[in-house]
């Protein structure tokens, strides 16, 4: 069962705040390691989902980045996960979508794509079990509890089988909990 929180109660998702700073910090990095935080940032997508995005998957018209889900234990299951348009627009300058074809956005090995996300966590001053690609991840989902997208959506864009594991994003604390409980207090 996937866990919000490591043995000893330590947090491992990125709060609101820090994934805004993820995100603001990436503008800082090189055009294609900016894209590929904020590919991360924007969508929830696994990090080797993100270094497996082909251009191909890229739907310009609709704003959306098709990933194929690669926990699924077999290939050609896929989740589309809507993205800003003018981010959609940045990927095509920086990548030149028409000219790739099928060929990945970012042909980075996972160890290389986990290191760049680390350099824009360094910058950044973001620190501990949450300053990885896991924890932007659960930031997205943290995020999207927050801002009430409903966990049926969320799932969907996150790739999970089960509701249950979405749900764990239900069970933030700290303000994240507080800004979800004002809700219910006005």
């Amino acid at each position: 069962m996937m866990q919000l929180f490591d043995a000893t109660g330590r947090r491992k998702y990125l709060t609101p705040a820090q994934r805004r700073g993820f995100l603001c910090a990436a503008e800082k990095a090189s055009p294609e390691v900016r894209t590929f935080c904020w590919t991360l940032g924007l969508t929830g997508c696994r990090l080797s989902e993100g270094t497996a995005l082909v251009a191909t998957r890229v739907d310009r018209a609709a704003g959306l980045l098709v990933f194929e889900s690669l926990k699924k234990r077999r290939k050609g299951v896929f989740r589309a996960v809507p993205v800003p348009a003018d981010f959609m627009q940045i990927l095509d300058n920086v990548h030149d979508l028409n000219s790739l074809g099928d060929a990945r956005l970012w042909p980075w090995s996972r160890t290389t794509a986990w290191r760049r996300v680390k350099e824009v966590m360094d910058a950044a001053a973001i620190q501990g079990l949450y300053a990885s690609p896991k924890g932007v991840r659960h930031g997205f989902g943290i995020n999207a509890t927050a801002n009430e997208i409903p966990l049926n959506m969320t799932q969907k864009w996150m790739g999970h089988a089960r509701l249950e594991t979405t749900a764990i994003y239900a069970d933030a604390v700290g303000p994240e909990e507080q800004k979800i409980a004002a809700r219910m207090w006005a």
